[in-house]
Order: C-alpha cells, then sequence, then structure tokens
C-alpha cells in the first residue's frame, strides 16, 4: 500500500491487514538497574561521609576517650578502665546529674505534649484565625534556646513581668523562681517546653487531622460527648503523632544545655545542673577523660530510654 506525501512522492506505508498495526521509531528502554544505583551512590556518597566524619567518628573517639586519663594537665593519654566512672561517683558529679537530666526530661515533655495537644486541638480547624495564631505559637521554634533562656531569665526575676502579673492577682507577689532550689527545675524545664511546643502542636494537628470525620459524625449521632469522642476516636488515632512527640521531646531533653546555661548555669547550687552542664564543667577544668565518660553516659542514658519507650509505643500503635 503506497500514498502521495507532499511532494508527490509515493511512500510506504506498512499494511493493517492480519492484525498488523503502524508502529512508531523504537523507544530508548529503560536505564540498567546497575546504572541506576551507581547513580543514586554518587549522590548518596556525600551524605555518608557527612554522617561518619560528624557523627560516627566523635562517637568512636569519644568511647575511647572516656575510658582514658586525658587531662589538660598531662600530654600522655594511658588507658584507665573504669576510673573515670569511679572519680565521678567518688566526685558526686554522676549520679545527682542523671537524675536532675531525668526529672527535667520528664517535665519538659509533660509540659510540651499536655499543652501542644491542647493546643492543637483548639486550634484544629483551618481557618485565618487559627492559622494566625499556630503562627505564633511556632515563632519560639525559631528562637535560639540562648535566646530563650535569656529572655525568660529577665522575665522570671523576682522584679520581672510574671511576679508583676502575679501580683495582680496576689498583691506583694515576690518569688526567685530560678532562685529556689524547688522550683528552678520546673522553671527550666517549662523554658525548654515553650521553645518545642510548636513544633508539637502542628504535629498534634496534623495527626488530628487525619483522623476519618465520619467516624466522628458517627459517634457524634449515637450521642458521644465531645470528651467521650475524644478519649474513644481521636487520642487513640493520635498514636503515631503521640509516639513520635513522646520520644522527641524526652530524647530531645536528655540533652539540655544551652536554655539552662543562659538562664541558671546549673544554680541554685547544683540543682539543674544537668548532665551536659556538668560536662561541660569537666572540660573547662581540663577533665576530658571525665568529660567523655559523662558524654558517654548520655549516649547510653538515650539508648536504654528511647529503645524500650520506642519499642512499647509502636506496639501500642497496633493495638489503635
Amino acid at each position: 500500500m503506497t500514498v502521495s506525501n507532499r511532494t508527490g512522492r509515493r511512500a510506504a506505508v506498512p499494511s493493517l491487514r492480519a492484525g498488523r498495526t503502524i508502529s512508531g521509531p523504537p523507544r530508548p528502554g529503560p536505564r540498567g538497574g546497575s546504572g541506576t544505583l551507581r547513580g543514586l551512590a554518587k549522590f548518596a556518597v556525600p551524605a555518608y561521609v557527612l554522617v561518619g566524619v560528624f557523627f560516627l567518628l566523635p562517637q568512636v573517639l569519644n568511647l575511647y576517650f572516656a575510658f582514658t586519663n586525658w587531662t589538660t594537665y598531662s600530654s600522655a593519654i594511658t588507658f584507665n578502665g573504669w576510673d573515670n566512672i569511679a572519680l565521678l561517683m567518688e566526685q558526686g558529679s554522676l549520679l545527682h546529674p542523671v537524675v536532675v537530666t531525668v526529672l527535667y526530661a520528664l517535665i519538659a515533655m509533660a509540659f510540651q505534649n499536655v499543652i501542644g495537644l491542647s493546643l492543637a486541638y483548639a486550634l484544629r480547624d483551618s481557618n485565618r484565625v487559627n492559622g494566625f495564631f499556630r503562627s505564633i505559637f511556632f515563632i519560639p521554634v525559631l528562637i535560639s534556646p540562648l535566646a530563650v533562656g535569656y529572655i525568660w531569665r529577665g522575665l522570671l526575676k523576682p522584679d520581672g513581668p510574671v511576679n508583676d502579673f502575679i501580683g495582680i492577682v496576689v498583691p506583694g507577689f515576690d518569688w526567685a523562681w530560678l532562685g529556689e532550689p524547688s522550683t528552678a527545675l520546673a522553671a527550666v524545664a517549662f523554658m525548654d517546653a515553650w521553645k518545642w511546643i510548636g513544633l508539637t502542636t502542628v504535629v498534634y494537628i496534623a495527626g488530628i487531622n487525619a483522623v476519618p470525620g465520619d467516624v466522628l459524625e458517627a459517634a457524634r449521632l449515637d450521642g458521644a460527648s465531645a470528651w467521650t469522642s475524644f478519649w474513644r476516636i481521636t487520642f487513640p488515632l493520635l498514636a503515631p503523632a503521640f509516639t513520635f512527640n513522646v520520644v522527641s521531646t524526652l530524647v530531645g531533653a536528655f540533652s539540655a544545655y544551652d536554655v539552662i546555661q543562659a538562664s541558671t548555669g546549673g544554680g541554685p547550687g547544683d540543682s539543674t545542673r544537668a548532665l551536659y552542664v556538668e560536662l561541660r564543667m569537666q572540660w573547662a577544668q581540663g577533665n576530658f577523660g571525665t568529660g567523655s565518660a559523662l558524654g558517654l553516659v548520655v549516649t547510653l542514658l538515650v539508648v536504654v530510654v528511647a529503645v524500650p519507650l520506642v519499642w512499647y509505643l509502636r506496639r501500642r500503635e497496633l493495638r489503635a
């Protein structure tokens, strides 16, 4: 079969008989799997190098130096086994900072999740007013932790705005929030929670809005109250968001340093001397071996707490 083109010449056209079809030019096939993997590896290598140099290597070196007598007073660095841990125990620089760190993390985690979930439930609807307040509550996330410590140190002074505000209701109220051991730890934990509440709120808002609306509507038609719908339906379905927020806030608080250093410096006395604050003091005194031992303690604390916690919360997600 032939047809005439615009130049008058005849061009051959494949026959359509017997089920034959006109096919275009052959398309290039996909790249081979090995080539694709090599291309992806080229992009992944820089990331692996950065992780190895700035995370894995410091961890390995810290593990080694934690069992040495490395100090600024001697040029020799030799292995000394568990002597650093024994010295920290003897000085009272290990168990007390561990207790302070755990209490700080629990208080900060509780503040952050309770307030964050409450704000998320109040701001769950998407409108201009809620969008404005979501932005306001997220601003502290962008502020430096040191700045947060300095800001709240001024707000919580005996003659600061917080006491002045309380004094409207309780005339003559005067309390040194950061100067009293009974309230200093809770105060600095609240500062840490205040900084990160915006992020926690955003995660909870996403989780709440992912709850199927028809399920909530069915519960409402069955006569369930707002609290019953939240506790029986919304909260169980928030399990993934709850897992992320609880683990991230708790583990993140184990690394507390900036807010404490800027607000109390570990005082009054040693009531807010967390592990990283004690580590910094050891390094400032030239005791690099004991400082590395404290860094190892923080790593072990995170592993011992985070792994069982994630395992338990993930099982809770499957049951929800």
